[in-house]
């Protein structure tokens, strides 16, 4: 992928914030959030992950902050593109201090079991066409010990070894995430087909057979395909395909 050379953003920097989402959302209400305009806090108090989860973060040790894009053409349909872009951009930068890192449907960021990063994206929607989408990130860099009841966080710091500059992670969070926007901005359809193709390559269990839990209960499938809306396809021992949306399976870890 071609990246710009320079990349121009607004980067307001924070103390303590509840949620860095939620600040930017009410900042974007009020008319004073320009495109990339990002919220990065060096603690959140009531920080907001997928499910309803909350998003544990030593103060000061890790990234946490949120993004507003204006997308001009992308329609509804194809709001997934904004889930693979970001997930892939924080995969991608990681993978710059090591190997075995990969990308949990939906857009969990994993090494190995453990979980580094996660994302939340919220959109406002008009018409065919998304509006706005408020961009926001945590992931674990220099925290050395988690209290929560989370079953498997990791850090970058735990993984290396040795501290990790967390500006020099961000700078290449940025790079890949406006990279691949300003490509979507350029040529929508040549953006949506490279970034999913790299998104489904570097899947978390990508290969091989592993236990899912669903309505039903437990069952053993393989990872067959994510979907360009953002379903999953699992082959199970049967060789029969379950096709899920987010919320409806769980992957059931080691």
């Amino acid at each position: 992928m071609n990246y710009p050379k320079q990349i121009t953003t607004y980067i307001e920097k924070l103390k303590e914030v509840p949620s860095t989402n939620d600040y930017l959302k009410k900042l974007c209400q009020e008319g004073k959030a320009r495109e990339f305009h990002t919220v990065l806090a060096e603690s959140q108090t009531a920080g907001k992950g997928q499910r309803g989860n909350s998003w544990e973060s030593e103060t000061g040790k890790n990234l946490t902050f949120s993004m507003v894009l204006y997308p001009t053409n992308l329609e509804i349909k194809d709001h997934f593109f904004l889930s693979i872009l970001t997930a892939f951009s924080v995969f991608d930068a990681l993978r710059f201090y090591t190997d075995g890192f990969s990308i949990k449907w939906p857009n969990d960021i994993y090494w190995n079991d453990k979980k580094i990063g996660g994302i939340l994206i919220e959109n406002e929607m008009e018409g065919k066409y998304i509006t706005q989408s408020v961009v926001g990130i945590g992931l674990n860099i220099n925290q050395e010990e988690f209290l929560s009841d989370a079953p498997n966080p990791v850090s970058l710091k735990q993984i290396v070894g040795t501290t990790i500059e967390r500006e020099e992670v961000l700078n290449r969070i940025f790079k890949g995430l406006l990279g691949g926007y300003f490509m979507l901005e350029s040529d929508p359809q040549k953006a949506i087909s490279t970034l999913q193709t790299l998104y489904r390559q570097h899947l978390y269990r990508k290969n091989g057979q592993y236990l899912y839990r669903d309505a039903q209960g437990e069952f053993m499938a393989e990872l067959h395909d994510v979907e360009t809306d953002g379903h999953i396809v699992l082959k199970d021992e049967q060789n029969t395909l379950r096709r899920y949306a987010f919320k409806e399976v769980t992957f059931v870890l080691p």
